[in-house]
């Protein structure tokens, strides 16, 4: 019997001038675990006069992830930070009660032509820590820990799992983790994971129960425990997830929180701009129309 419990297709969204690929929240799913929100930038290619330009925004009660497969983001924040983020490293920006950042093309690729393709993540923070104050903590691709057996190549991202865990500074049991497929053959790790767990396809294919799943779709497992499927040689996939909070979480275009009233606090903070400023940006994207809390039923 399939362990599948549900099969999320990627779905194009715009985030400016700038398209992605959104895969979480969905109707039917609006979280795995912590995590809360999944984008997939590119690959795209970008041409000489096309650069990614997105402009001031603010976040609560999250963190923010950023991983890369190609190309470079120059990450900015009302706490100081500027710092660049490239293939294979981790930017995790914690909101706490408030947070502000820009996302851009470096200046040294702004006139060439560049590939961007990665993913862009949320986990919300345990309600008990919503409201700390912001921090940011980048970790270097070769400071993140790797290991492989005869099928595939692994690597903790973030959180933990197999014994091993990441130093990205998370705030909840979960875990990010890469899987690249050296040649076909079985995947067995259900024993390594816990809470609730799905298995996103960037590249290749892989088989449960005599299907075959392609790329850019979520697998949403039934039971964790139960994580085993074969994939062929040159998959990659990442499998998220951790253990849920026993409260839901509402959801209004940056902000996430456990509190309606929150987000209400924070709508109108930054439409009178009451959040702190990212030090030499003067734009900013202005709160969208009045839209439904994204869990709301009706």
């Amino acid at each position: 019997m399939s362990n599948i419990e549900l099969i999320i297709e990627e779905r194009a969204a715009d985030i400016g001038n700038f398209m992605v690929g959104r895969l979480l929240p969905f109707r039917q799913k609006r979280s795995v675990g912590p995590f809360v929100f999944i984008d997939h930038m590119g690959p795209a290619k970008l041409k000489d006069y096309q650069n990614l330009d997105v402009a001031p925004h603010p976040h609560i009660g999250l963190s923010t992830l950023t991983y890369l497969f190609e190309g470079a983001i120059m990450h900015r924040d009302s706490i100081g930070t500027v710092v660049e983020i490239k293939e294979g490293a981790v930017n995790w920006m914690t909101a706490g009660k408030g947070v502000v950042h820009s996302e851009r093309t470096p200046e040294y690729l702004r006139t060439t032509d560049k590939m961007l393709h990665g993913l862009q993540i949320w986990v919300a923070l345990p309600k008990a820590l919503e409201q700390i104050d912001p921090n940011f903590s980048h970790v270097e691709a070769e400071a993140l820990p790797t290991w492989e057996d005869e099928t595939a190549h692994y690597k903790l991202i973030a959180g933990k799992a197999f014994g091993l865990e990441s130093p990205v500074p998370v705030y909840s049991p979960l875990y990010f983790i890469e899987i690249k497929m050296k040649k076909d053959g079985k995947v067995a790790i259900g024993n390594d994971l816990y809470g609730e767990s799905a298995l996103y396809i960037l590249e290749g294919a892989i088989k449960d129960d005599g299907h075959t799943y392609g790329p850019r779709q979520i697998l949403i497992a039934k039971d964790t425990t139960l994580c085993e499927f074969e994939a062929q040689q040159g998959t990659t996939l990442y499998i998220f997830g951790g253990e849920p909070f026993p409260e839901e979480r509402h959801i209004f275009w940056n902000f996430v929180s456990s509190s309606r009233e929150t987000i209400e606090q924070a709508k109108d903070d930054w439409e009178h701009q009451r959040f702190p400023k990212v030090p030499h940006e003067t734009e900013f994207i202005p709160l969208p129309p009045k839209i439904t809390l994204r869990n709301d039923k009706h």
